[in-house]
């Protein structure tokens, strides 16, 4: 039997508490210790949201695939695993057919199999899909909310610029001009290389002063379309 721990952390979970890597690393050697085993290696997917299938997790998929009978595959909580009911099921899936087994450290119903902790597993992993469920509505309330008072949220779109506030954006009147200036030749008839020509050759350039290609021109002409 041999025991590898896989650690994950998403972008918007690297500070949060309880699921750094190194809480979840500690948590994981704990359990081992208890076991009177070491763990072989671990594996770690960092910037990985819980939401993402098993092929696009790389160190998770190269954990189920070094696993042999009997091996187990140990993490710090089982929402490590994902936060989808499916993806979860998959996974777990996945470890059956190598004949090994998916233990959490902080127990969850792992380490049986008698129905009542399937069904301690099965609401674990229900209640980690509404978790992100949560977060994901909170998120984007608190985004649209920020749109609407003009708060900056992320990349500052062209045509815009950092108020002096450093919170909130306001119109920026040289790259309002050029935005302008592409509605113009695009009613002139203007193909969308020409009109990047015709904007270099002029130096109405892009934002950093750098020079329009076709795709930066027909994203602008399609966001601001007359």
């Amino acid at each position: 039997m041999g025991i590898y721990a896989y650690l994950r952390v998403s972008t918007d979970q690297q500070t949060e508490s309880g699921a750094g890597m190194d809480a979840q690393k500690e948590a994981c050697e704990l359990y081992a210790k208890r076991m009177g085993a070491e763990i072989i290696e671990f594996f770690k997917d960092e910037g990985f949201s819980g939401s993402l299938p098993l092929e696009k997790r790389p160190n998770l998929f190269n954990a189920i695939s070094v696993l042999k009978k009997d091996d187990i595959l140990l993490v710090a909580k089982r929402d490590r695993l994902g936060r989808d009911l499916i993806g979860v099921a998959m996974i777990e899936s996945a470890v059956c057919r190598k004949g090994a087994k998916i233990i959490s450290a902080a127990g969850e119903g792992t380490e049986n199999n008698d129905p009542s902790s399937i069904l301690m597993r099965r609401m674990i992993d229900a209640f980690s899909e509404y978790e992100r469920l949560i977060i994901g509505v909170r998120t984007k309330a608190a985004l649209q909310s920020k749109k609407k008072n003009k708060e900056r949220v992320g990349y500052i779109p062209f045509g815009y610029k950092l108020a002096k506030d450093k919170i909130h954006i306001e119109e920026n009147k040289k790259e309002k001009d050029v935005i302008k200036l592409i509605q113009k030749l695009k009613n002139s008839g203007f193909t969308i290389r020409g009109i990047a020509e015709e904007l270099n050759d002029t130096e109405a350039f892009n934002r950093n002063r750098s020079k329009w290609n076709h795709a930066s021109v027909h994203r602008i002409s399609k966001k601001y379309a007359m």
